[in-house]
């Protein structure tokens, strides 16, 4: 990563009030060399430049921060190439942090990233999200999505696999306040309830971003 994406990667997580030190950026640019060298022989992401992977990737999984602290164990379902559950396992080396994808090439791939990086709290998994409730029934603080599917569809998956008291956090585009206020019948159903709407402008682009947090009702 070239230092005018480096700089735009810290100052864009510093408007998200995220600190960089120097060896999280470190990882995060062995990160992004990574996947660069990756895609050029298997398609993980269509974001290829050094400064849309800063941004788009980086900047973008770091403001999951907003809404999930440290501590806890938290599921990544749909990671894809590792976004946004890498970043935060780089910020938070400590906290357990499991990624979930169908494709498995994208699972070798988030697999080598965490060897090389050293997180040892990282574990990426080839399945598909209905086959976890077995072995991951209410396992989970916090079970993430970044544009993986639509509202409903995410929290039926994730419901089994959520804590007492965990929350289920859909990272949304423009539109995400929009699509948690539709999708309020289907959440009732299930017994969850929306209980906050994180809107901000992505640093930079000025895209806008959602974080929908949700959990179950009658919780804490």
């Amino acid at each position: 990563m070239d230092q005018e994406a480096k700089d735009l990667l810290v100052r864009g997580a510093a408007q998200l009030g995220v600190e960089l030190t120097p060896a999280q950026l470190g990882k995060l640019a062995l990160f992004a060399a990574e996947l660069r060298k990756w895609n050029r022989k298997i398609n993980l992401t269509a974001i290829t430049t050094e400064r849309e992977i800063a941004l788009k990737h980086f900047v973008d999984s770091l403001s999951l921060c907003r809404a999930v602290g440290r501590g806890g164990r938290l599921l990544d379902l749909g990671s894809g190439g590792g976004f946004p559950v890498i970043p935060f396992a780089i910020l938070h080396p400590k906290s357990e942090a499991m990624s979930v994808d169908a494709v498995e090439k994208k699972i070798i791939f988030q697999r080598h990233v965490g060897r090389l990086l050293g997180l040892s709290h990282f574990q990426a998994l080839h399945a598909r999200g209905e086959e976890l409730a077995g072995r991951f029934a209410e396992h989970f603080d916090w079970i993430v999505s970044r544009a993986f599917s639509d509202i409903p569809t995410f929290v039926r998956m994730a419901l089994p696999l959520l804590r007492p008291n965990g929350a289920i956090v859909a990272m949304k585009g423009q539109g995400g306040r929009e699509e948690a206020e539709t999708s309020r019948p289907a959440l009732e159903v299930l017994g969850v309830e929306i209980r906050q709407v994180l809107e901000f402008p992505l640093p930079f682009s000025g895209d806008g971003r959602s974080l929908i947090v949700m959990g179950r009702k009658n919780e804490a």
